[in-house]
């Protein structure tokens, strides 16, 4: 849906923050994508996501730009996003209506946010994201943690390779199973990624580690 006030630049006179704009845009995506989750404030290469959406099937990028913000960062930030999601979306505020579309490569969809006349925040959907060209394999399943990395050999049929690097780990797989085998698993494991539990098996196998690197096992 496109609002004529947005794409003329309508000004509602109230000034939206990222903190405004959050919790709607989540409930907005949910109500529009199905079945997501949210990760926010991910590391992306040397920018931060301000939020990952995962769905079944691809892994979008999150960029917002609240009335507040303004566009001294994007370029840098558009490079990263690209390297890292399948798709990808800058959430605007209307202050950003008229020009957002110039500081975003063509592929990437766009969100316009503002207050309607209650005071409740508005969505419009101005450009759907389309397919990013320039995703990068290598980059996107750094996201992974090696726990989650250990999981998928698991699932494929593959040595645990114990004793080889993470890198080494991300990079077999990226060989040995298919792209559409391999990144709809890589995304369940996202839906499942429990923050409390996760952090155990790390430092779990940090320990293990740390025991064969002495000699213990």
């Amino acid at each position: 849906m496109i609002n004529e006030n947005v794409e003329s630049g309508y000004d509602s006179g109230r000034t939206l923050y990222d903190k405004d704009i959050r919790e709607p845009l989540f409930d907005f995506l949910e109500e529009t994508y199905g079945k997501i989750r949210i990760l926010e404030e991910k590391r992306t290469g040397s920018a931060r996501a301000d939020a990952v959406m995962i769905t079944p099937k691809l892994l979008y990028g999150i960029e917002i730009k609240s009335d507040a913000d303004t566009y001294a960062r994007l370029g840098r930030q558009t490079k990263y996003y690209d390297w890292y999601y399948d798709r990808n979306i800058i959430v605007a505020g209307t202050s950003h209506a008229a020009h957002v579309e110039e500081h975003v490569p063509e592929w990437w969809g766009i969100i316009m946010v503002e207050p309607d006349d209650n005071g409740e925040i508005d969505f419009y959907v101005l450009r759907e994201a389309d397919v990013n060209p320039r995703v990068k394999d290598k980059r996107k399943i750094t996201i992974l943690w090696r726990t989650e990395l250990n999981r998928l050999l698991e699932k494929n049929g593959l040595p645990k390779y114990k004793e080889k690097s993470k890198l080494f780990v991300q990079d077999k797989l990226i060989e040995k199973v298919p792209g559409d085998t391999l990144w709809p698993q890589a995304y369940d494991e996202l839906f499942e990624r429990d923050y409390n539990t996760i952090s155990q098996e790390i430092e779990e196998f940090r320990r293990r580690k740390r025991r064969t690197a002495d000699g213990i096992l």
